[in-house]
């Protein structure tokens, strides 16, 4: 089998990057219309959610949430403040670690998360499928 060629790896790159700015258009679009949520608050949901199912009280140390995000730490850390001031999440220092914060989803952050991933699954199904 022949190698890829430069100019069939750059159309590939090029078309990967239009359907990911499409997709990621319409998620924010479609999230922030439906659910009042912008693409990396549903992305931040989403993480603490998988990060804590079979226990919705457990809380995420900061720097977990951040290895599985695309987020610098700063723009999570803004994301994290908004979700916070909306009722979202609630942030807690560490008792024995001053510089580590944990992270714990809220009831209404669940609620809000549930509400809003049958419209995330049907953004994704039309852009990728």
């Amino acid at each position: 089998m022949e190698p890829p060629t430069e100019p069939d790896v750059c159309a590939k790159w090029s078309e990967t990057l239009r359907v990911y700015h499409d997709t990621s258009a319409a998620l924010e679009c479609e999230l922030q219309a439906r659910h009042g949520l912008g693409l990396s608050e549903f992305e931040v949901l989403q993480a603490l959610a998988g990060q804590c199912c079979g226990d919705p009280g457990r809380k995420v140390r900061m720097k977990e949430l951040e290895a599985e995000m695309y987020l610098s730490q700063s723009a999570l850390s803004r994301t994290v403040t908004r979700l916070e001031r909306a009722g979202l999440v609630t942030r807690d220092e560490c008792e024995y670690d001053r510089r580590a914060n944990f992270l714990m989803l809220t009831p209404a952050g669940r609620e809000r998360w549930e509400t809003a991933r049958p419209t995330h699954k049907a953004v994704l199904i039309r852009h990728l499928d």
